[in-house]
Formats: structure tokens, C-alpha cells, sequence
């Protein structure tokens, strides 16, 4: 009876199902039974705690400590000793704290490599792009070498005006006139080479 009134009542058919929403980003968050950190500050507080430890100054805490608790558990009175003579609770704290340092250590060294591998292939990319660079430079200057070898010089003109000047001279005087050929052919503006009058 429930079933034949549950499919004969259209409102109980037309409720909406959860449908997925096209309009809205998916939520991509997921739940975990561990807890939530943020790797980055973790990253840097393992760094630091690495730099403590490579430091002289945690060598001399340390030792110090420890020199602390032996004369403590050695000479203080019976019932305020918390660790008897072979120190195995002094064992336990050195095995837990080298437990965790090296973990930390290799952490902050892994950060450490991947730095110094991304500053690699950045110094990488920057000496292909001098090395880029240095040829183009190479190949203008040379285009430039030939360019220059074409032009003429201070010293070509001065030679040139110094024969014009020679020639000139001599028929002024009324000598022979030994004309140079152009090197580029004749010279504009002074005739057939081949007439001695210039005509």
C-alpha cells in the first residue's frame, strides 16, 4: 500500500536529486585522519633546528647537560636521583633527539638541493643566454671588420688628394702629367681615362 501510494504521488517523483554543479569550482579538499601542516613553515623550522645542530653551541648545551645529569644522578641523595648509574633513561633522550634530528637534517638538506638545483639551471639558462649573445656580438663585429675594410679610410683620401694635388702641380707647371688610374675606376666628373686632354 505505502509502495503504490509512493508511486502514484507525483511530488514524492519530482524531488531534486544532488546534481553536480557545472558553475562552481569542484571542491577538491579531502578529509584525513592526519592532521593538517603547512610544509613550507615546517620546511623552514627544520632548517633552523638543522643550523642548531651543525653549531658549536648546541655541542657545548649538550655536553653540558649531559655533564649535568651524570654528577646530578652520581652525587646528588638517593631519593632525589631520577636515573641510576648505567643512565638508561639518559640513553633513551640521546637515541630520541638523534631519532629526530636526523630526519630534520636530511629534511633541511633536501630543501637545501632543491634550491641549489633550481639556482643551477637559472645560472644554466643565463650563460646560454651570454654565450647567445656573445656570438651575435661576434658575428656584428665581424660583419662590421668587412663592412670597414670597404670604406674608404683617412690615409686612402689623403693618398688620393695628395696625387690629385701632384697632378694638379704639374700641369700648372706645364710637365707631363702622370695620371693615376682610380682604383674604382675613373674618377667622376674627369673624362675618358684613355683622352689625354680629359675630353
Amino acid at each position: 500500500m505505502a509502495a503504490d501510494e509512493r508511486v502514484r504521488d507525483p511530488q514524492r517523483r519530482r524531488q531534486p536529486r544532488s546534481r553536480v554543479r557545472l558553475d562552481q569550482p569542484r571542491d577538491t579538499t579531502r578529509r584525513s585522519l592526519l592532521p593538517a601542516y603547512d610544509p613550507e613553515a615546517f620546511g623552514k623550522f627544520s632548517e633552523r633546528i638543522a643550523r642548531f645542530l651543525g653549531t658549536g653551541r648546541f655541542i657545548v648545551w649538550m655536553t653540558a647537560v649531559i655533564i649535568v645529569w651524570v654528577l646530578w644522578n652520581v652525587f646528588a641523595p638517593e631519593p632525589m636521583r631520577f636515573d641510576q648509574y648505567p643512565f638508561i633513561f639518559l640513553t633513551l633522550m640521546l637515541s630520541l633527539q638523534a631519532s629526530y634530528a636526523a630526519p630534520l637534517i636530511l629534511l633541511a638538506q633536501n630543501r637545501q638541493d632543491d634550491r641549489d638545483r633550481v639556482n643551477l639551471e637559472q645560472d644554466r639558462a643565463q650563460n646560454e643566454r651570454s654565450i647567445a649573445d656573445t656570438e651575435y656580438l661576434t658575428r656584428e663585429v665581424a660583419a662590421l671588420r668587412v663592412n670597414l675594410g670597404e670604406v674608404a679610410t683617412r690615409d686612402w683620401i689623403r693618398s688620393e688628394l695628395q696625387d690629385l694635388l701632384k697632378e694638379f702641380e704639374e700641369r700648372q707647371s706645364g710637365g707631363p702629367a702622370h695620371r693615376t688610374r682610380h682604383p674604382y675606376g675613373p674618377r667622376p666628373g674627369r673624362g675618358d681615362e684613355t683622352d689625354g686632354r680629359g675630353r
